[in-house]
């Protein structure tokens, strides 16, 4: 019973972490740092640097649809959930054992700013790796 309810707990909290970081990089779009001080904090370039509105809005719709496939969409596929999951799953273990190593650069070159590899090794990729774990479930054939 325990095992079912974190089954079907953990992938619903992934999603909404999922989406509400995609919500982040909308505002992030606009040129906005927050919660940042600098944008140099999110962007890995240093100084001032603000990644292009493109690419925090091509971010933001990759993170809602890793939040929709985790959630368990579309129900009527499921193989293609699992394996959407799945590859959720693979991209945010690949970025948080990129950024644990302190080489988010050669995932998106320019993230070399000291403060950034800071953050990234102490939130960034810790929650990247999280969001992993807690996606688990929404791959698995137990997936409802």
């Amino acid at each position: 019973m325990a095992a079912d309810r974190l089954l079907s707990w953990s992938p619903r909290a992934a999603s909404a972490a999922l989406a509400a970081i995609g919500g982040l990089h909308v505002v992030w779009a606009t040129g906005s740092s927050w919660p940042a001080s600098t944008s140099g904090s999110i962007s890995g370039r240093g100084g001032s640097a603000q990644p292009s509105a493109a690419a925090c809005l091509s971010v933001a719709g990759l993170l809602g649809t890793a939040s929709v496939l985790v959630a368990g969409r579309p129900r009527r596929a499921p193989a293609l959930r699992r394996l959407g999951a799945g590859g959720v799953i693979a991209v945010l273990t690949t970025r948080g054992a990129f950024g644990l190593a302190g080489r988010t650069d050669l995932l998106s070159p320019g993230s070399t700013s000291e403060d950034f590899r800071r953050l990234d090794r102490r939130f960034y990729s810790p929650l990247c790796l999280a969001l992993a774990a807690l996606s688990l479930p929404a791959a698995t054939a137990w997936a409802r």
